[in-house]
């Protein structure tokens, strides 16, 4: 008995009513397990496979004896009229899901948006009749979806901000109100010191510090409310104070000992906590209304256990029409008050100082009035605190967060990058021979679409300029750039500086980012260009016209999809960014003898591993506390100290100097040397061209970006056959950069290897002849796949889609492989990622194969075997079949040519649509035998019963397979 099987889950034997099986690849003690363990536990864990060996297990259906061998026709009909109803119910649930949020939602915000801002009262009489208008009904319900989209992330933003406030804190002068109030309700025998200090918003101290230091280390002294949590300060060892702390009620009042707010006493238990707040319950009952309190809220969120399936109605309820219902309320609400309110009272205060001209009329006139209910609620605010009204105070205060916060974020996010764009078009004017007047005409015809591309490069810009920051801080000693925020640093939140600080600290923040960006672009690109023209005017303008005749998409194609894409990925440009900064660091700290200040003194540790320095901090505040007090003290705290050399200001000022002249020069070798060999390089490509193509052209006519090519050697007035049109500059850059890089490669690897001797280099060039040997037939394939592949499938989709669609019967179709070819990569791009995306079959893990193996680990006879023979089968049998049919086959009974050019045209479209509905009807047999199985199962199904492994006849299996392999090889 005591080696007798049994189960693995419950560990008791087998009986008559529970016998053991073995149902999966595991052996020994925990090979057998009843069936009921087994089914149990896969409705628990929801696993059809065996967590130890991975085994899938299988179960075998158990019928009625009564059960027909063939299903008589009236059940088999009964199942699939139940199965087609089955359908039409949720089909009709669904699409009542999709009107419901897909129409009515989008529909009803757009109408409703459309009568607030109409202006006209007659729009209120009618705007029942018009919610049910099916006038302009799809653009109405598309301009809808803007607006709920927009509402929807104002209610996010709104909630998003509702945390940062409970996590962080609110701003100094709201918590002081709060703990100023309590202060206040019940009297003092010793009031604090501190007590009649309160900052009002927008207001700062004599000293101009804006009384930031109660900012510093992540506003752990900062004045909290009763019922705001602060983690980040209890995680620090830090209480929450509510103004002085006091002994509970039913305790006399100590007479004698003031109340210490440097060092607040901390409670043992949550009752203890916060006596003031009980104190303050007690006297004031009915002014907790106005109290946020976080517990209440998530108590009542819990208890809905509401689901995205519930709340979009696809969990087959009704329920979700309430949920419509409540959003549009939410839309309407937040339209009106949102957008009405604000665009009424810019309005009013526009037309009374007389503007009736105006750009973007609607958002300059919201932005306007947010800055009018901005400043009353100011007012209001104080008002409300000289009245001691504390309800009031604090809901003014924390709609004064809202609006600051709102108008912060789009002035950072919208405003200053527009800015920086319009900035660096305006720098750039001489370099594409631009006019101010051209801007201002293409403005006036486009200004959204001009708006918005200024925008954007806007954002490139300062997205690139905050990541060379984040480079420097890497190179240069910690503490050298004290004065410009840390964007890596993990205490850093952009939220929570908004929140706490002042309007002018952000304004002047906003100044001083202005002038640093705008600096950093005359420097780097108006003055470059001006010293351009004056020393090489010849050289200017870059062209940025598509008059060239290599301007075709399939260059474009080749170019965003080979030459930047490797460049990007093969250059490692930031290492070598930051190795030159580096270098430049070294010599300029060399020059000047600034070594100590510009790199440290102390060996830097890896970029990888933490700064010991950063960690220890200042008096063991940790890297929060240092990087607090970098960012609001503005003075250079917790950095690494340095020697001070002799006459430093003017060392600093070398430096400076330096670095403008360094970021000049730099600046004019990137706009000349990759342009200028790139030119270089299109002119031989469209020389050869030129040549192949017999095109013949004048050589006084011939001027490339000003170069005049006087290097063929020939008379001015004999013809060459040379193209007279200007290339793009975006494909004459690139070039010239793809080349760069290469020559720097070959450099760098030039360096390392000369020092090493004539030796290492002649073993080092043998080793890269033989893996070119070993790589050579891996290099065939490479080309294949890349290269017929690709051509294969462009030529595929442009005779069955784009020639019967573009090109008339009486025309008679170009190909252009070259295009093709082009166009053939995208679509293999697209076609291996719809691939990756899809369900799991050969070709997607023959492809996931090859991609995991890499060309160092290149299985040819797998690629071979697997991928390339199928795919090139298939698009050539794709392309072969129907020419063939309609060359070879349709003219023994088509005598006439229209007939045959039609055939000849169509049969590409036509055999797509023949495979089309070949898969469509094999689908659906598929789906009718899934159908049969589920009637055969609902009628005669009685219980299934586990099926047992066999491992001799897996065994028998596996020998016959590698038998075969070995007769095979």
């Amino acid at each position: 008995m005591e080696n007798a099987p049994e189960c693995r889950i419950c560990r008791t034997e087998a009986t008559a009513d529970r016998p053991l099986f073995f149902p999966c690849i595991c052996t020994g003690s925990i090979k057998y397990i009843h069936q009921e363990c087994l089914t149990q536990w896969m409705r628990y864990s929801r696993k059809e496979y065996c967590e130890l060996c991975g085994h899938k297990f299988s179960f075998t259906p158990i019928y009625s004896p009564d059960m027909p061998r063939v299903l008589p026709l009236r059940v088999v009909a009964g199942g699939l009229v139940s199965s087609i109803a089955t359908a039409v119910k949720y089909w009709l649930h669904y699409t009542l899901v999709a009107v419901a949020w897909l129409g009515i939602v989008p529909l009803t915000a757009y109408r409703t948006y459309r009568f607030f801002f109409s202006g006209s009262l007659d729009m209120l009489v009618s705007l029942p009749f018009e919610m049910f208008s099916t006038e302009n009904l799809a653009a109405d319900v598309f301009r809808g979806c803007f607006v709920v989209t927009c509402t929807l992330f104002a209610f996010i933003g709104l909630v998003w901000l509702r945390e940062q406030i409970l996590h962080g804190g609110g701003p100094d002068w709201l918590e002081r109100d709060e703990g100023n109030n309590v202060n206040e309700e019940i009297p003092r025998p010793a009031p604090p010191p501190q007590a009649d200090n309160l900052q009002e918003p927008l207001d700062e101290d004599p000293n101009g510090n804006n009384n930031d230091e109660n900012f510093n280390n992540n506003n752990n002294n900062n004045v909290l409310d009763a019922n705001l949590a602060f983690p980040a300060a209890q995680d620090n060892g830090i209480e929450p104070m509510i103004g002085p702390q006091l002994p509970p009620p039913n305790q006399e009042i100590p007479q004698n000992n003031p109340i210490n707010n440097a060092e607040p006493p901390i409670a043992d238990n949550d009752e203890e906590a916060e006596p003031g707040i009980e104190a303050d319950n007690v006297n004031n009952d009915d002014g907790n209304e106005g109290i946020w309190n976080p517990m209440e809220f998530n108590n009542n969120g819990a208890e809905l256990e509401l689901t995205w399936e519930r709340l979009l109605g696809l969990d087959g309820s009704m329920v979700f029409l309430e949920h419509v219902f409540w959003v549009v309320s939410l839309d309407t609400l937040f339209i009106f008050i949102f957008a009405f309110i604000p665009y009424t009272i810019g309005n009013c205060f526009i037309s009374f100082l007389g503007i009736k001209q105006l750009h973007f009329h609607g958002l300059v006139t919201t932005l306007t009035g947010y800055c009018i209910v901005g400043v009353a609620l100011v007012k209001l605010h104080t008002i409300s605190k000289l009245l001691k009204l504390r309800r009031p105070r604090r809901i003014l205060g924390l709609c004064y967060i809202v609006v600051k916060v709102s108008l912060l974020s789009v002035v950072e996010i919208g405003v200053l990058p527009l800015i920086c764009g319009w900035w660096l078009d305006l720098c750039s004017l001489p370099m594409f021979d631009a006019s101010l007047k051209d801007r201002k005409a293409s403005f006036k015809s486009a200004p959204g679409t001009s708006l918005f591309i200024h925008w954007m490069f806007g954002m490139v810009y300062v997205y690139y300029f905050a990541s060379f920051i984040v480079l420097l801080r890497e190179v240069l000693r910690p503490g050298v750039l004290w004065f410009l925020r840390n964007l890596n640093d993990p205490d850093f939140s952009p939220i929570q500086e908004m929140i706490h600080l002042s309007i002018l600290r952000h304004i002047r923040r906003l100044i001083a980012s202005a002038i640093i960006f705008g600096t950093a672009v005359l420097l780097m690109l108006w003055l470059p260009i001006k010293i351009l023209k004056v020393l090489w005017p010849a050289f200017l303008p870059y062209t940025l016209s598509g008059d060239s005749e290599v301007n075709e998409l399939s260059l474009q194609l080749l170019l965003l999809q080979i030459i930047l894409p490797g460049f990007f990925e093969q250059s490692q440009t930031r290492i070598w960014l930051k190795g030159l900064v580096k270098v430049w660091c070294s010599a300029i700290a060399w020059v000047l003898g600034i070594k100590s200040y510009l790199l440290g003194t102390e060996p830097r540790p890896n970029d990888d591993e933490p700064r010991a320095q950063e960690q220890q901090g200042i008096g063991g505040g940790g890297l929060a506390a240092a990087h607090q007090a970098l960012l609001q003290r503005d003075v250079p705290v917790g950095y690494q100290p340095f020697d001070r050399p002799s006459f430093f200001p003017i060392r600093l000022f070398g430096l400076l100097v330096f670095m403008c002249i360094s970021l000049v020069i730099g600046s004019l070798l990137t706009l000349t040397v990759p342009v200028w060999i790139g030119r270089h390089g299109m002119m031989v490509w469209s020389m050869s061209t030129g040549l192949a193509s017999g095109k013949v052209v004048n050589t006084d006519d011939l001027n490339i970006g000003g170069n005049i090519v006087d290097a063929l050697d020939i008379n001015k007035s004999t013809p060459a056959t040379v193209p007279t049109s200007k290339p793009h500059e975006l494909y004459t850059a690139a070039i010239g950069i793809y080349l760069c890089w290469l020559i720097s490669k070959g450099i760098a690897l030039a360096v390392n290897l000369f020092p090493q001797g004539r030796t290492a280099i002649v073993e080092k060039f043998k080793h890269w002849c033989s893996v070119a040997v070993s790589y050579g037939l891996a290099a065939v394939i490479f080309v294949l796949m890349l290269g017929v592949v690709p051509l294969m499938f462009g030529l595929l989709l442009e005779l069955v889609i784009v020639v019967p669609l573009r090109v008339p019967l009486n025309q008679t179709p170009v190909l252009f492989l070259w295009q093709d070819w082009a166009l053939g990569v995208l679509y293999t791009k697209i076609a291996c990622a719809l691939i990756f995306m899809g369900p799991e079959w050969g070709l997607k893990r023959a492809i996931e194969q090859a991609y995991h193996d890499g060309l160092r680990e290149m299985d040819l006879k797998f690629i071979i075997r697997e991928l390339a023979t199928p795919v090139i089968s298939c698009f050539g049998l794709s392309l072969a079949v129907p020419y063939v049919i309609a060359h070879s086959i349709m003219p023994m009974f088509f005598k006439n040519q229209m007939t045959r050019v039609l055939i000849a045209r169509r049969i590409y479209p036509f055999f797509l649509i023949i495979i089309i509905l070949c898969g469509i009807i094999v689908f659906q047999i598929k789906q009718f035998k899934k159908l049969y199985v589920a009637i055969k199962n609902d009628k005669y199904l009685v219980g299934k019963r586990l099926v047992n492994y066999d491992h001799q006849r897996q065994k028998l299996l596996q020998q016959q397979q590698q038998s075969q392999e070995v007769t095979q090889q």
